[in-house]
């Protein structure tokens, strides 16, 4: 077994480098780029029309918090299932983890890729709506493979092309689901309750009760299908999210002396030839922006094409009004928790603020719950537990329904209950996994994922700036234009659509 994990580990970590390469990253990082440019930098010039109908809308319009429709749900429930996938471990380990191994400066590069990803993510969304369709129990079905098979596939010698990247994504999201959304989430719930004491005395047996736990949590919403996971996690989400960042202020308010510090760490660390693991020159600038890339990506998924698939089950008519939506979810994420995680561990003294190296030898999850346990004392702990337990389940909750949706697409609508009871399976095999081995193979599956789909993003960023174009003509300049709004690819979605948002008005 020993032989096999090292096996799988070495293949690993090559196609690791080669997914998160310097090609990859350019990737991932110039389609964020392309599409700030191309919509003159819609998230800077348009934020606050940004915040005013995504969170602020949530006290104007009822629509935004209940769906009439049975097969949609509301534009908060699609956003707080969406955040469940994305806030998760990535926001307390992963942070730690890229701090100590890329120094304080990643947190640059991390805010970097959020900055330009609320763009990739919006493109995403707007292109989710867009090319969505009803399968035929009526439900929409959106996401990357639908864009690529549709969008892309229309486009002049395209149409092969374009089938072999949908189904690419789909097995890609098919074994990331597995990944970072079930696996890696798993283990670090493991790791953090059993940070706590023992049940057994044995690693093995703890570890699977509370594997054992988990999944008949996980399989008694999951079975009951969307729109079970939707209501769950509009429940959790926004507790969660209150909860860790109440936490998470409150300790940086104790060490505000050393905010200062952190922030200048985080700008000269970034571009340090000193800072991180002990590299040399520009190597060193690299490991910084890689590592800083790959928690963001980890993070908020923006790129991956993962969270547009229940984004497109909204209730909207807009395309756009959903894309706003996913670059609040970035801006969430990233920005506001991220940013938090690493202020605390910054400012908690468990890292040197040069070279970002753990001061104690703790890594990833234990350096966190050193930062937390280091200003709360006993209860920091406590609070790390149940942060990681909340965050990582409701991971697996948004995940499942990835899972489900990519699974839909290669294997058709009734076959998704074997996708279900697989996945709910894997949390138990999961509750005794090598946790490092997990997570690496975790980023390899979220690179994948993200290369078929920002090919589909650039080859329709023409679609996605007309659709802008069109929504700030008849929404957003001073004097609106009278014209056709672009809802749907479809010509039946689109008079339907159509019709229904000249009802709303």
């Amino acid at each position: 077994m020993n032989s096999f994990v090292e096996w799988l580990s070495s293949i690993n970590g090559v196609v690791n480098n080669i997914v998160w390469g310097p090609p990859a990253l350019l990737l991932l990082i110039g389609t964020g780029i392309l599409m700030t440019v191309l919509t003159k930098g819609f998230q800077f010039v348009h934020f606050g029309h940004t915040m005013r109908e995504t969170i602020g809308s949530i006290f104007r319009k009822k629509d935004i918090l209940k769906s009439r429709d049975k097969n949609s749900i509301s534009q908060f429930q699609a956003l707080c299932t969406a955040l469940s996938a994305t806030i998760g471990t990535g926001n307390i380990a992963g942070i730690a983890y890229a701090i100590t191994m890329g120094g304080p400066g990643a947190v640059f590069w991390m805010w970097l890729a959020a900055i330009v990803g609320m763009m990739t993510n919006y493109s995403e969304n707007v292109l989710g709506i867009f090319f969505r369709r009803r399968n035929k129990e009526g439900e929409w079905c959106g996401g990357a493979m639908y864009y690529l098979r549709d969008g892309l596939g229309a486009k002049k010698h395209c149409k092969h092309l374009a089938k072999v990247l949908a189904i690419l994504f789909s097995v890609f999201a098919v074994f990331a689901s597995f990944g970072i959304g079930n696996m890696g989430q798993v283990t670090s719930i493991r790791e953090s309750v059993m940070g706590l004491g023992s049940f057994t005395n044995n690693t093995t047996v703890d570890g699977l009760i509370i594997g054992g736990i988990v999944m008949v949590a996980v399989a008694l919403v999951v079975i009951g299908g969307l729109k079970r996971i939707a209501r769950a996690n509009e429940r959790i989400v926004p507790f969660m999210a209150i909860f860790y960042i109440i936490g998470a202020v409150v300790i940086i308010i104790m060490n505000r002396g050393m905010v200062g510090a952190a922030f200048k760490a985080i700008f000269t660390s970034a571009f340090s030839l000193k800072a991180a693991a002990g590299g040399i020159g520009g190597a060193v600038i690299m490991q910084a922006i890689t590592w800083g890339f790959k928690r963001g990506v980890f993070s908020n998924e923006a790129g991956l094409g993962s969270s547009v698939m229940v984004h497109s089950t909204s209730n909207v008519k807009e395309p756009v009004t959903q894309g706003l939506w996913g670059i609040f979810e970035v801006f969430f994420d990233t920005i506001i928790v991220c940013t938090l995680t690493a202020l605390v561990i910054l400012t908690s003294g468990v890292v040197d603020l040069e070279t970002g190296a753990s001061l104690s030898g703790a890594t990833k999850l234990g350096l966190a719950t050193e930062a937390f346990t280091k200003n709360f004392g006993t209860f920091g702990g406590i609070f790390i537990a149940v942060s990681v337990a909340l965050f990582a389940f409701s991971t697996v909750l948004g995940w499942s329904y990835y899972g489900t949706k990519a699974w839909e697409f290669l294997f058709g609508t009734k076959s998704t209950m074997i996708y279900k009871v697989i996945f709910i399976i894997t949390i138990l095999a999961a509750s005794t996994l090598n946790a490092d081995l997990v997570i690496d193979l975790s980023d390899t599956f979220n690179g994948l994922m993200a290369i078929p789909n920002l090919i589909g993003v650039v080859t329709l960023s023409g679609t996605v700036m007309a659709i802008t174009k069109n929504y700030a003509a008849r929404r957003l300049d001073k004097i609106p234009k009278n014209v056709k709004p672009m809802l749907s690819y479809f010509d039946d979605i689109q008079e339907e659509q159509e019709a229904a948002l000249s009802q709303e008005k």
